[in-house]
């Protein structure tokens, strides 16, 4: 069976994290794995030059290979902590069959591991790496998953209310094709307003519009289609997304169209690090 797999951290968005992937996992009825990585920390530098004597300087090794393994096993205690308050945390949330995992090595290693067995992999936008919420960036790790894993991946920046509607990024591609033929039939996002919206169409895409918008209400959504012009598309995506109050952006990760350059390389990196609301990226 599938699950939700989400990747928890000591970062100031841990907790959206949890409430990210608790949603996740009651709306889907899906089991959910906490994930924590260790990763090995860098040694210090250490200046053995000079007119230190042999036998101090095995000494002073010793004393270093003996601080590593305190590090390592306070860092693997405070690992298994976090994972146990996670726990907690999104059982009370409504998760189901919870479960919690540690791995040693390199996050996007580990996520690749189990991304065959993940319906859903969430993510902070920031790890421990770049703590700071009031700065836009995203963790060293953070691109070099988004770029190797084929599951959907639901980005959340420092905080995560439940979402009350939605917007799709549609640009009548056939990876969005796709989207619209699997995420109807989900219930992921049912009962959800739905805002599907594409930017800077010509006429044959506006009718791809129109027609992935009725799709979405014979699935029983409830859909506003709009059609946007603007130089900048994260700009202007973003300008609708505020004055509409929406809570998650859906889109495709991959495109062909116009929009290829804004879902790919830099493009991406740059709409993760600037949306203010959870994105849910999909293959």
């Amino acid at each position: 069976m599938k699950q939700i797999t989400a990747c928890i951290d000591g970062s100031h968005g841990a907790e959206a994290v949890c409430h990210a992937s608790a949603w996740l996992s009651a709306r889907l009825q899906m089991p959910l794995a906490l994930m924590h990585v260790l990763e090995k920390p860098e040694s210090p530098d250490t200046n053995m030059s000079g007119s230190i004597g042999l036998g101090s300087r095995e000494h002073l090794l010793q004393q270093l290979t003996e601080l590593d393994e305190q590090r390592s096993k306070l860092a693997l205690q405070h690992g298994s902590l976090m994972l146990e308050a996670a726990k907690e945390l999104v059982e009370g949330r409504g998760a189901v069959d919870v479960s919690t995992v540690q791995r040693h090595g390199r996050l996007p290693d580990a996520v690749l591991e189990v991304q065959e067995a993940t319906s859903v992999l969430v993510m902070g936008r920031q790890g421990e790496d770049h703590n700071d919420p009031e700065v836009a960036s995203v963790g060293t790790n953070f691109e070099t998953v988004l770029r190797s894993v084929s599951c959907p991946v639901l980005v959340t920046p420092g905080t995560f209310p439940e979402p009350r509607s939605f917007m799709i990024a549609y640009d009548g591609s056939e990876a969005a094709e796709r989207i619209m033929d699997v995420y109807p039939k989900s219930p992921l996002l049912k009962g959800l307003q739905c805002h599907l919206i594409m930017v800077n169409a010509d006429s044959p895409q506006r009718v791809k519009l129109h027609s992935a918008g009725d799709r979405l209400r014979e699935a029983g959504f409830r859909v506003h289609e709009e059609h946007l012009e603007g130089t900048d598309v994260r700009t202007t995506l973003m300008r609708y997304q505020a004055q509409h109050k929406i809570d998650l952006i859906v889109m495709g990760a991959y495109g062909h169209s116009r929009m290829r350059s804004f879902f790919l390389g830099s493009h991406t990196r740059d709409m993760v690090t600037h949306t203010p609301i959870p994105l849910l990226l999909l293959r």
